[in-house]
């Protein structure tokens, strides 16, 4: 065969490797359609190559370079999906070489913030559900899989992320004036905190300042490559939400709730407002959902229960955790974060909702891929989770 028919061949048996989350989500929207009128999509294949998730299958000897679509460093159904492609590549004879690379013809950002590759937003309705907390481990969870992570505590009258993330140093400043994050274990972190003189001093900030300083923090910092920026938004529906909305490019929002009506009800108008702005919904998370008795092992609804499976229902979207409450998710853990703590009852809870965030992320960015089409420069993909 020549060069040309052997690299089809190889693209032709990638072909028989099926993206396990755009198949259900694709089988879903096909019952959907029968239910109504035609089906135009019901025959529609969900491999990876019709999808349009490889751009490019080249052949250099014994070497076989793939490029992939692929946006959401880390994340577990990517990271499968390339071992996959690794066993595929392996059996035809060849040694895989997976790059990952998208752009702004597949509907990526290359401008506003173009070494950023994904923006989170956590959200709430309303404050003390525990929001922080979830942005907090979220970040510290992504790092510790291997991701370039920042994170921005954007929660202008609350900034308590340092709180969670115990920062190694202050911000310092480069020779154009941009603000640089000091670290936690690896997370750059950038807060209003660092902007007070004293802990206890107030932020009273209205609504054209908070849109100054959302607008410095997001675009005069200095946050360097990063695979995932989570933005810890102040809770409600106010100016600093609406501004990120109006100029970000937001992969997707979490939005955080407690089983209690009032907090479901306030989720509820945090949710509609994402959705009018079409930012994707990566799912809500139900914190504080049972309290277990350290006497007696018994669980108890705190704060009534099953909101998050209300929200989940009505608004057709993933409920991604129940967390519980427990001492661990305390502000004041001078030991970091539970999601990087292996003595913790709660780490393992906490880490899948990580991971379940990553793979909705990687679901959307898929989504969007197949939704369009293109062939930028690519990059490794990684063969594994963790750092060394």
């Amino acid at each position: 065969m020549t060069l040309a028919e052997r690299e089809r061949d190889l693209e032709n048996r990638l072909r028989s490797i099926d993206d396990p989350l755009l198949s259900d989500e694709h089988d879903h929207e096909n019952e959907t359609e029968r239910d109504g009128a035609t089906d135009d999509r019901a025959d529609d294949p969900a491999d990876i190559v019709s999808l349009g998730l490889v751009n490019d299958v080249s052949i250099d000897g014994d070497t076989a370079t793939i490029s992939l679509a692929f946006n959401s460093p880390y994340a577990p159904a990517e990271m499968d999906l390339g071992n996959r492609i690794r066993e595929v590549v392996t059996e035809a004879g060849f040694d895989p070489d997976l790059r990952a690379s998208v752009s702004a013809e597949q509907g990526f950002d290359e401008e506003i913030m173009p070494r950023v590759k994904n923006v989170i937003a956590v959200s709430s309705g309303k404050g003390g559900v525990g929001k922080t907390t979830v942005a907090a481990n979220l970040a510290a969870g992504l790092e510790r899989m291997g991701a370039m992570v920042g994170i921005l505590d954007s929660d202008i009258h609350g900034p308590n992320v340092p709180r969670i993330l115990p920062i190694e140093g202050e911000p310092g400043v480069t020779p154009n004036d941009e603000l640089v994050p000091p670290r936690s274990d690896g997370v750059r972190v950038m807060s209003m905190g660092f902007l007070t003189k004293n802990a206890d001093d107030p932020a009273i900030l209205r609504g054209p300042m908070v849109n100054n300083i959302m607008t410095q923090f997001l675009q005069e910092v200095e946050w360097g490559v990063l695979d995932y920026l989570i933005v810890d938004l102040p809770p409600g529906t106010g100016d600093a939400t609406l501004n990120l909305l109006q100029t970000m490019p937001v992969t997707g929002a979490v939005i955080v709730t407690t089983p209690q009506q009032m907090a479901v009800d306030d989720t509820r108008k945090g949710l509609r407002m994402f959705q009018e702005h079409d930012t994707p919904i990566l799912g809500v998370v139900e914190n504080m959902s049972t309290f277990q008795c350290p006497g007696c092992d018994d669980e108890h609804d705190l704060f009534g229960r099953d909101g998050g499976d209300d929200i989940s229902a009505d608004y057709d979207v993933p409920l991604l955790a129940k967390l519980p409450l427990h001492p661990d998710f305390g502000a004041e853990n001078a030991d970091g974060p539970v999601v990087k703590d292996d003595d913790s009852p709660v780490q393992e809870s906490t880490t899948t909702l990580v991971e379940e965030i990553a793979d909705r992320i990687g679901e959307v960015n898929r989504r969007k891929v197949a939704d369009s089409s293109s062939v930028p420069e690519a990059e490794p993909v990684p063969t594994e989770v963790g750092r060394s």
